[in-house]
């Protein structure tokens, strides 16, 4: 059955990359809502958008959402990592900001907050987007897969930075709520110190902090706490990974694999998937007797690149 919080709960932080400081509301929402961001502002009535492919408008260091008038709030990854991760289906995300609060840097806090409130079940019978046959993005030495799979998500994520510090790491597991919990909710955003300066003026990075960003000079990480997980970084592109595939409107039964991925390419597998209508299909959990094949779904085309977070 789908699900939604069972009450309201609320976070307050400044954005990593605008700075500014925001409070986001989770509240429960009714069976087929899916997850609505309302932002409201001082100035004007609010606006909303559901999270879905229509809604991105860019993924350049963060995903960002909005509507028709423009962006509404950016770094919407680790609180969908965090929905979709506790299959959380429904939900209104309220902010008074442009930025989802970075927090610690990872999904660990909304997961705490998720987990305080409960999760309670609707009426309504949940649905997955269905992966048929493999669909591939390539970007120079980067590529994405999706592939059929039977047993829910499956993430395999693999990176590959010319730092000693991270190197080539691969994280490989079927998502579920407990495997979310232990292995990603705690992964943090990272980013090299040598990029601050240059970020900072471009307008990214102007919240991060050793408090919330795994920061790397030359040498290695400079956070006096070290890492939370040998292999921090790439549990953390997984995170996002999770977060950024919300962006398919329903869970997924899929086999997702990325080398060097980051969000764009993330969004460009969706992508890539909704505009082969031969590709999905929409069954009703788990086992559904009705499929829907190629049903009706925008696409567009985004360009995929290999970076850190910050």
């Amino acid at each position: 059955m789908q699900t939604t919080l069972a009450r309201e709960i609320a976070l307050k932080g400044v954005g990593v990359h605008a700075g500014v400081e925001a409070t986001i509301t989770l509240k429960p929402a009714s069976a087929s809502t899916g997850i609505v961001f309302v932002r409201s502002f001082a100035d004007q009535p609010a606006r909303k958008a559901t999270v879905s492919r229509n809604s991105v408008q860019a993924t350049d260091l963060a995903t960002v959402l909005g509507d028709r008038s423009g962006a509404l709030v950016s770094t919407v990854e680790h609180v969908l990592a965090a929905l979709r991760g506790l299959d959380v289906d429904n939900a209104v995300v309220e902010i008074d900001g442009p930025e989802v609060p970075i927090l610690d840097g990872s999904a660990a806090a909304f997961v705490r907050a998720i987990d305080a409130a409960g999760v309670t079940q609707l009426k309504g019978r949940r649905k997955y987007l269905k992966v048929l046959k493999p669909v591939r993005v390539e970007n120079g030495a980067s590529f994405g897969e999706l592939l059929p799979y039977d047993a829910g998500l499956r993430l395999e994520v693999e990176i590959d930075f010319p730092h000693a510090a991270i190197g080539r790491q691969r994280f490989a597991a079927t998502l579920n709520p407990s495997v979310f919990r232990r292995e990603l909710a705690g992964a943090r955003t990272f980013g090299f110190l040598k990029d601050v300066e240059r970020l900072r003026s471009a307008g990214y990075a102007r919240g991060a902090a050793l408090e919330n960003t795994i920061c790397l000079d030359d040498e290695g990480v400079i956070n006096p706490e070290g890492l939370r997980f040998a292999d921090e970084f790439v549990r953390h592109k997984a995170m996002d990974a999770v977060g950024d595939l919300a962006m398919a409107g329903l869970p997924l039964f899929a086999r997702y694999r990325s080398f060097r991925g980051g969000h764009k390419l993330n969004f460009q597998m969706v992508d890539a998937l909704l505009a082969d209508r031969s590709a999905y299909a929409i069954v009703e959990a788990p086992r559904a007797v009705r499929e829907v094949v190629g049903a009706e779904i925008g696409v567009a085309t985004p360009v995929p690149v290999f970076a850190p977070d910050l």
